[in-house]
């Protein structure tokens, strides 16, 4: 008894290892088909790339690995300064691909924006913004230095009897220059010029052909809340029967008059206004060449594309 269960046991066994045995030499063929097939594949494939690089022998693939002593297609060496200009590029690309904000370029260009306050004949003081186009010429909105129509019951007598502008701490006295024909606020000519001695502050570059494109971002740069000028982003809206624009960017009080700006830092509009209620919902007057007729640095330029002197 002892004998037959033995041989059992090791006639079982004997049965399971060749089992073993031969299930690992057919996983071993199969993995031997497969490679083979694989590098059949692989050289079909290197041979078609090197039939579309051509025949000649220094055709072949490389790495996209950047080398610092590369030279470029004309022999030229691309150092510092070429990988400087090409990572410049690839980010405005991006930038205007992705509609990223510019923050560094809207900083600097937050130096041509000043604050703005003008005094009445009664003692009441509005403060607003005046961005700078050079020569002590400074655009800014007519309601902030104009009595309009609606300001209080006092209209009649009220007039604007002091202009100043804050520069480097200090009040500067403005005159008014011109202004558009708005008797109201929120008006497409709601603009006025101020002038000021001239000034060392950067001037701004105008651009009239900006198109206004829904949900187009922009950049708004004003006297927030009286405490100075701060950039606020936001997107185009729709134009209004009236000549204006909205768009969704903080309108907060003191902000009238500073800049709307493009993703290239370009003077494209002023903001005016705002929705009653809602102060991300606001109102932008876009640049056009009547604004600037009284400017003498924008006297001789085409009326459709003005550009100020450069920074």
């Amino acid at each position: 008894m002892f004998t037959r269960r033995a041989l059992l046991i090791i006639a079982f066994t004997s049965t399971a290892a060749l089992c073993f045995t031969l299930g690992v030499f057919h996983a071993r063929n199969t993995d031997a088909r497969d490679r083979a097939t694989y590098d059949a594949k692989l050289d079909a494939i290197r041979a078609e790339v090197r039939g579309a690089l051509g025949t000649h022998p220094e055709a072949v693939p490389a790495g996209t690995i950047g080398r610092t002593d590369a030279r470029s297609n004309d022999g030229e060496p691309s150092g510092a300064a070429a990988r400087a200009r090409m990572v410049t590029q690839i980010k405005q690309e991006l930038q205007k691909e992705m509609g990223l904000t510019p923050v560094k370029l809207m900083r600097d260009r937050g130096s041509s924006f000043v604050e703005l306050y003008a005094t009445d004949n009664v003692g009441k003081t509005n403060y607003g913004t005046a961005g700078y186009l050079g020569h002590g010429y400074f655009v800014t909105v007519k309601h902030g230095v104009v009595a309009l129509k609606g300001d209080d019951e006092r209209q009649t007598s009220r007039r604007i009897v002091s202009i100043k502008i804050v520069y480097e701490g200090n009040e500067i006295p403005a005159k008014l220059v011109d202004a558009g024909d708005a008797d109201v606020e929120v008006h497409s000519g709601d603009w006025a010029i101020i002038r000021t001695r001239d000034l060392d502050l950067p001037a701004l570059r105008v651009d009239m052909t900006f198109p206004y494109a829904f949900a187009d971002p922009i950049y708004r740069l004003g006297n927030d809340y009286s405490k100075g000028i701060i950039l606020a982003t936001g997107y185009v809206g729709q134009r209004t029967s009236n000549g204006l624009v909205t768009c969704l960017t903080d309108g907060h009080p003191g902000v009238s008059g500073g800049g709307v700006l493009d993703q290239s830092g370009d003077l494209v509009g002023i903001p005016i206004g705002r929705m009653q209620g809602d102060y991300r919902f606001s109102f932008i007057l876009p640049m056009r060449a009547e604004m600037l007729r009284k400017v003498p640095s924008f006297d001789q330029v085409d009326p459709h594309v003005v550009t100020s002197d450069p920074q």
